[in-house]
């Protein structure tokens, strides 16, 4: 697929240094409670030990990530359906792509589809260079509003296909992929620094798929599986390969 001229246009949040978010009281945050148990009964009860990881789950709002209908549903053990017929992954799922990158503070992510934006906001806690790139208008409009109404500010989002990576700020010291495709798109390969995470789910886009971390060592990718999965399929060029 040829690019497009939408592909190049850029919707951003400014970048800032300092890490604000947002501020509840427990009288505006009903949620609390039920966050803390999503991360004692769905992360700590399974095998996500990284503390930070753990404190910044009890941290996000994810259900300011969903309709309002589905606010209730917010902490639950399973994905939710958001527009444009895609989802956000479950709380354990997010957790354990997170815990797999093992970013330190300073380093810079890409996130391939950026859904809600809320593993980006996840991101956001544990490092201030998070770009995510989007390959639907509305979802990435959307992800931008919700994202800057909770201050995540120093999330860039950019609409267009992720197949190709964001080359701008490339090289990347890890890279996640919230959607599945049958190969490692070359672009993001490229893109990762030597010693850089990549994780993703590999196989059947439309089936099952094998969440598979990837490491660059000399160049060369030494991938390691995680666990099967199943996510929505990765569109545009990914659909051509």
């Amino acid at each position: 697929m040829k690019e497009h001229k939408f592909f190049r246009q850029i919707v951003t949040c400014a970048v800032i240094l300092s890490v604000p978010f947002f501020s509840f009281t427990k009288e505006e945050d009903p949620y609390a409670g039920k966050r803390k148990e999503m991360v004692k009964r769905q992360l700590k009860a399974r095998d996500i030990r990284d503390e930070s990881v753990l404190e910044v789950m009890g941290k996000v709002p994810r259900h300011l990530f969903v309709e309002p209908g589905l606010r209730n549903q917010a902490y639950r053990d399973h994905p939710l359906p958001i527009d444009e017929g895609q989802t956000i992954s479950q709380p354990y799922i997010v957790a354990l792509m997170t815990q797999n990158l093992k970013l330190k503070k300073g380093e810079k992510v890409l996130e391939v589809g950026t859904g809600s934006g809320y593993q980006a906001a996840v991101l956001a806690h544990l490092t201030d260079k998070v770009y995510s790139v989007e390959i639907r208008e509305k979802l990435s409009k959307k992800a931008v509003k919700t994202l800057k109404k909770l201050n995540y500010n120093q999330v860039k989002v950019k609409w267009g296909d992720g197949y190709f990576g964001w080359e701008e700020f490339a090289p990347f010291d890890a890279i996640i992929v919230t959607c599945a495709a049958n190969h490692v798109p070359p672009s993001l390969l490229k893109q990762l620094k030597e010693g850089g995470r990549l994780i993703i789910p590999l196989g059947n886009p439309l089936y099952f798929q094998t969440l598979t971390l990837i490491t660059k060592i000399e160049g060369k990718p030494e991938v390691r599986h995680v666990l099967d999965v199943r996510f929505v399929p990765m569109v545009g060029e990914a659909q051509k390969k």
